[in-house]
């Protein structure tokens, strides 16, 4: 499969442990670095990758922003038969969350938007495993409800100068930021049985 001549699913080297979707953000694609290394760390760890490429103009006016994500989720999973499904989503993607919880899937949340109520709410009520990750110069992040979520249950990375790009204006400092982020992914795959 591919998008635009990008491929969009990648299989692992050994015998797949499990199916990972990955729901981009609202300008923030598949290959953009978080989730290229977010998708790099998955094959790693056995997971076949399954990418969401979407062009958020084609939602029709009004459609609701979570039924439009979920809908995209459900159509990349709609003809799987893993055991192990991860959903990784970054911001808007992160909308897949009350799917996620409706089925208990475990999930990498990049940047959610934990300003909205319902999106916190549905990550609260995940049985699933889940890590957040989020600085505290973006906007759309509140550090009350990730410390909640964080004594509920969920693994938190909160990056103290980050942006909703989980990055600054110094270069050099956005770069050690996505190593930060890359080794919270990997020490959260790297847990799951």
């Amino acid at each position: 499969m591919t998008f635009g001549g990008l491929p969009t699913r990648w299989e692992p080297a050994g015998e797949s442990r499990g199916l990972a979707v990955i729901a981009p953000g609202r300008a923030y694609p598949p290959s953009a670095p978080l989730l290229e290394f977010a998708r790099q760390a998955l094959v790693q760890h056995g997971f076949t990758v399954q990418q969401i490429w979407w062009d958020t103009t084609d939602r029709a006016e009004g459609e609701d922003p979570e039924h439009w994500v979920r809908r995209h989720v459900e159509e990349a999973l709609a003809h799987e038969d893993a055991d192990q499904v991860v959903i990784v989503g970054k911001s808007l993607g992160t909308r897949a969350a009350s799917y996620a919880a409706e089925r208990a899937l475990d999930a990498i949340w990049l940047t959610p938007l934990l300003v909205e109520p319902a999106l916190a709410e549905a990550i609260a009520a995940n049985a699933g495993r889940q890590l957040l990750v989020g600085g505290l110069a973006d906007e759309l992040w509140d550090a009350t409800v990730a410390r909640e979520l964080a004594d509920a249950g969920c693994d938190v990375l909160e990056v103290a100068d980050a942006d909703h790009g989980m990055g600054t204006a110094d270069a050099v400092r956005s770069a050690q930021i996505h190593v930060e982020v890359a080794r919270a992914v990997d020490s959260f795959l790297a847990g799951m049985p």
